[in-house]
């Protein structure tokens, strides 16, 4: 099974940014964690700041691969462009966000991916990630 994992704009500043909410942990490190908890899975990572390149990835491995794991990050409440293309490729997606969207400001509750994702976790912190595989895995 062949699982892509992309990561929307300031991802990349986790284990530094914000850790009471994101967490102390870099996704880098969690992501060789991962890797070894599901070790029959052939994971991709991708990770962008720039909206455009984050469709480019959703379209390059939106036909070819099992399963996309995607947290938009703050693209998720301003992207309809990102949301159109996750209803025009045929892999699933699941959304996932680190932090509870919803108990955040009122602008974090609106979202453009949720309703062409095949579900969405949020609020677990990077545990989402993993429940993701496993939803992906069964």
């Amino acid at each position: 099974m062949k699982i892509a994992i992309i990561n929307g704009p300031n991802l990349n500043l986790l284990g530094k940014r914000e850790p009471g909410i994101y967490g102390a942990e870099s996704f880098e490190s969690f992501f060789e964690t991962l890797k070894a908890k599901f070790p029959a899975i052939d994971f991709h990572y991708y990770q962008s700041n720039v909206e455009g390149e984050l469709i480019n990835e959703l379209q390059r491995v939106g036909f070819s691969y099992d399963g996309i794991i995607m947290n938009p990050g703050g693209y998720t409440h301003t992207s309809v462009a990102i949301g159109d293309c996750i209803a025009a490729i045929t892999t699933p997606v699941i959304e996932v966000h680190i932090s509870n969207v919803h108990a955040r400001e009122d602008f974090r509750k609106l979202s453009h991916v949720s309703a062409k994702a095949k579900g969405t976790i949020a609020g677990l912190g990077l545990k989402g990630y993993e429940l993701a595989v496993m939803a992906l895995d069964n």
